[in-house]
Order: C-alpha cells, then structure tokens, then sequence
C-alpha cells in the first residue's frame, strides 16, 4: 500500500516543478478535493499530469520597500520585485506568503507569478521622502531577483539602475547566474561601496539540486557567477542555505571550500526552516524523491526544532538548537575559518546617499501615466 501511494506520488510529480501538488492555503473556508467517478479516469490523468505553464499578474502594490524590525535578520528594509518564484525550490521558505493573496503555496507560488512593473518608479518615490535615512536595502530577502522573469521584464536591473543613480547600498542573494547580466551597474556600484553580492549554493550534487530547485542555475554556474563577480571586483560571498539535516548537510564543507576557490571574500549557512504549509510540502516531496530516508530526514529536522518541524522563533530560527544543530554551526565556523570566510567586511557606504529631487520624481510618475 506504501509502495503504491510512493508510486503514484512520483506520478504526480511534474518535470522542472519543485513542489508535488498545490494544497489549499491556510486560509481556505473551502476545500476540495480529488474523487474517481469510477471510470479510473482520475488514475489516468495522476499518471500523465499535463504541463504547467508559468503565469504573470501586474502587481498594484502602491511601495516597493517592505520594512522588518526582526531581531535576527540583518537588515531592516528589503525589496521583492515579484512575489512567487519559478525557481521551484521546495525547501522555500516564503512559499507560505502566496497564501495571503489566496493562491497555494505548492505549485501556485511556482506557476502563478506577480510581478511589480512600476518598482523603480516606487522606490524612487520612497526615497525621495523627507527624514529618509539610507540603510542597505536587501534585494533577494523573500524571492529571487534574478528569477527567469526577470530576463525578459528587467525589474531588477531597473532598481540597481535608481541605487546606483541616488548612490544607495544594497545587498543581492540568489541562485541564478543572470546576476552577471547586470555586471556594468554592480561594478560601478561596488567601486563606490554600495553592493555585495550572496550567491545561494545548497549542493553540488547536480541531481539534487534538479529536483529541489528544479529551475535555479546549476551549482556550477552559480559558482561561475561567484568567480565572475570576484573578478570584476564585486564582493561576493556564498550561501550554505538551506542546510538540510541528513540531506545536504554533509556537503557543507565542500559548498565552502568550492566557494572560496571561486573567489568568495564571506559565507553564511541557514538552518532549513518549515512554517506553515511548507512542512507538509517538504514531508511529500521528499516521500516522493527520497522514500528511503524521508522518515530520518524528519527525525533529523525534529531533532533540531525541539521536536517539531518548524521552530519561529527569534533567535532560534535560523540555527535551531539541540546536539545536531551546535554540531552542524561548529563546522561551519571551523570551515569559514580555515577558508579566510569569516574575515571582517569592509561595510557598505550609507554616507553618499543623495535623494532624488521630489520635483523630478513627480515628472516621472505623471510620465507613467500617460
């Protein structure tokens, strides 16, 4: 019986997708639910599930900058320039966020996108606030930046384009290699202080990182984009995150080691957090990839969060605690040592910040309505 829900699981599972299926959201008053009228038509279509395409909706947030007083993050101010991330990562731990505009954290945060056209056009008016006081704007905090979309749409670059213009810092992680693209403005920015740049690197097993992060660069290029940057004389640091215990934590070590022969100056690692839907997400997708060892992978993950799947809060997030856990931040501290990754940071230049002139961003927001 076992075998066969494993199978069917793996049935369901869509090539280039992260997640299994699309469970209803938290707040859901109705739910539905799959039912055979008999005909095993519903084992038919679970067999060959159709593709699923990517979809676009214009977001119509009125500010850009969404502001934080965590005490455990490092920065207090972020910008998402979309909300979902086709990257698919099943590990994701703002998959639960596309619950508040009513869509399912599984396949929906993946396939259903927002993305927020008048972005720069926002910020700059932001900025342009009386009493604003320039602090590093994280770029990457809740989705990628440099996710497909952006290829095409530009959002991204088109911000870099008003931090650099108003000489504001800011820090970027992701997972994708299109970083680069955007070379000629992180390079003018990093000559006056005012970037630095995480590459996210969570394997170097290229079979795991397909299924887990189905549509992210490939570890390679990712650390190609690490080398790039380094060389062009962009700050660039890596990622160790999420660390999953019994999955990719043994790899730790060899994530560092590869990162600093790439060129990165400073790394960092995450504990794999599950709030809300994503525990029940990440607990079918690894009984549908990793059958053999999802019960231990979960003891594991219990171990670390005081025998449940997800620990919120401060402090304890983002490193859990227990034997496993203090085991797993020793080694990276041992690590990042002996690779010259704990080195202290020059910081970011706050002081040049010039806000634009109100008067010109009011020329540019009559110019976008018309």
């Amino acid at each position: 019986m076992e075998q066969s829900l494993q199978a069917q699981q793996r049935a369901r599972a869509r090539k280039g997708r992260g997640a299994v299926s699309s469970p209803p959201c938290r707040y859901d008053h109705i739910v539905s639910s799959l039912m055979d009228d008999g005909w095993g038509t519903l084992e038919e279509d679970m067999r060959d599930p159709p593709p699923l395409a990517t979809t676009l909706t214009r977001d119509a947030s009125r500010s850009v900058i969404a502001w934080n007083e965590s005490p455990d993050i490092g920065f207090d101010r972020a910008i998402n320039p979309y909300r979902g991330c086709e990257h698919g990562c099943i590990y994701c731990y703002a998959r639960p966020s596309h619950a508040w505009l009513g869509l399912s954290p599984g396949l929906d945060f993946e396939t259903k996108l927002l993305f927020k056209p008048d972005a720069a056009r926002l910020l700059a008016r932001e900025l342009s606030r009386p009493g604003y006081v320039a602090r590093p704007i994280a770029l990457g905090s809740n989705t990628d930046p440099y996710q497909p979309v952006e290829r095409r749409l530009g959002i991204t670059r088109s911000i870099l384009e008003v931090l650099l213009e108003v000489r504001h810092p800011c820090t970027i992680v992701t997972k994708s290699a299109l970083v680069l693209r955007d070379l000629d403005l992180l390079c003018a920015m990093a000559r006056q202080r005012l970037v630095r740049v995480h590459l996210s690197v969570t394997t170097l097993d290229r079979r795991l990182a397909r299924l887990m992060e189905p549509r992210a660069a490939t570890p390679s290029r990712r650390l190609q984009a690490i080398a790039e940057l380094a060389a062009a004389g962009v700050p660039a640091g890596v990622l160790a995150a999420p660390m999953i215990p019994g999955l990719n934590d043994a790899e730790l070590e060899r994530i560092l080691e590869a990162a600093a022969r790439a060129g990165a100056t400073s790394a960092a690692f995450v504990l794999l957090r599950l709030p809300h839907e994503l525990g029940a997400l990440f607990t079918e997708w690894l009984e549908t990839h990793y059958p053999d060892r999802a019960r231990r992978v979960l003891a594991l993950i219990r171990e670390t969060r005081g025998g449940r799947l997800n620990d919120p809060r401060f402090g304890t997030r983002f490193s859990g605690e227990g034997v496993y856990a203090a085991t797993l931040a020793r080694r990276f501290q041992i690590a990042a040592r002996r690779l010259g990754l704990n080195r202290p940071r020059e910081g970011l230049d706050c002081s040049a910040f010039s806000p634009p002139r109100r008067a010109e961003v009011g020329e540019a927001c009559q110019l976008a309505l018309l």
